[in-house]
């Protein structure tokens, strides 16, 4: 497999072929075939100094031709190889390359801090409850908080079924 670029017409889309000896002599006797359309022979001796050609050209030359003069389809492209163009790159948008900008700074950030984790005290997280009083005043607020869903559960619960007699003691 080739990778060339000798046409920038012929890299525009379609199989593209490379040019031997079997294509090349086909080209040139196609090219002096009185039988030919006169276009069919201009392409066909433009393709001969070329080498790679497009494979629809090829074929529209080869169709054009008698069958008693062309070669057969397989022995004329055996020994040519198709021809590869690399494609542009892409461009990249705006919102990626902000991106790929954020993660490179990201991972040269952390890249330092495993640099300097050996030198830098270490941080200590920060406790929620940092002190004793704030400790009791959040178990308080528990409690109270249970009490009174109590209190209001008993008398919401007392008020609906207080004309029961599964209420009343024994």
């Amino acid at each position: 497999m080739v990778s060339e670029s000798d046409n920038p017409e012929q890299n525009s889309s379609g199989l593209i072929i490379s040019n031997n000896d079997s294509i090349r002599s086909f080209l040139l006797s196609a090219s002096e075939d009185v039988q030919l359309p006169r276009e069919l022979r201009e392409t066909a001796l433009n393709l001969s100094s070329l080498n790679k050609a497009p494979y629809k050209s090829i074929r529209q030359i080869w169709v054009g031709s008698l069958p008693s003069i062309r070669p057969d389809l397989f022995r004329l492209f055996s020994g040519s190889e198709f021809v590869f163009t690399s494609p542009k790159p892409r461009e990249k948008s705006e919102e990626l390359k902000a991106r790929l900008r954020q993660l490179a700074e990201r991972a040269e950030r952390d890249e330092y801090r495993e640099l300097v984790k050996d030198i830098l005290p270490k941080s200590s997280a920060t406790e929620p409850f940092s002190s004793y009083k704030d400790q009791l005043g959040f178990g308080l607020h528990v409690v109270l908080i249970m009490f009174t869903g109590y209190l209001v559960g008993y008398l919401a619960f007392r008020a609906l079924f207080s004309h029961s007699t599964a209420m009343v003691p024994f």
